[in-house]
C-alpha cells in the first residue's frame, strides 16, 4: 500500500510538471512569434533565393543560358545534384499575377 501511494504522488507531480512545461512551451512560442518569427522567415526566404540563384548559375545550361564555363559547373555539380528535380519544378511551374502578392 505504501508504494502505491508513492506512485500516485509521482503521477500527480508529473501531471503538474506537464502543465508547467505546457505553459512554458506556450509562453516560449508566443515570445518567439512576437520577437523573432519575422526575422527567421526573412532569413529563410533569403536562403531560398540564394539557393535558387546558385542552381541557376550552376545549371543554367539546362535552361539554355550558359552562365559559367562548363569546367566550373562540373566542379560544383556534386553539390547541386540532390536539388535538381525540385529546382526544375520551381523554375518551370506556371506563375500567376497573384504569386507576387504573397
Amino acid at each position: 500500500m505504501f508504494w502505491k501511494k508513492k506512485d500516485k504522488e509521482k503521477e500527480q507531480e508529473k501531471e503538474q510538471g506537464s502543465e508547467k512545461t505546457g505553459f512554458k512551451k506556450a509562453a516560449k512560442g508566443v515570445l518567439y512569434g512576437m520577437a523573432s518569427h519575422g526575422h527567421v522567415m526573412s532569413a529563410l526566404r533569403t536562403r531560398m533565393y540564394l539557393e535558387h540563384l546558385f542552381m541557376f548559375i550552376t545549371l543554367g545550361d539546362m535552361l539554355g543560358i550558359p552562365v559559367l564555363p562548363p569546367y566550373y559547373s562540373l566542379r560544383i555539380l556534386p553539390y547541386a545534384v540532390p536539388n535538381i528535380k525540385s529546382w526544375k519544378m520551381r523554375v518551370f511551374r506556371e506563375r500567376d499575377f497573384t504569386d507576387a502578392i504573397f
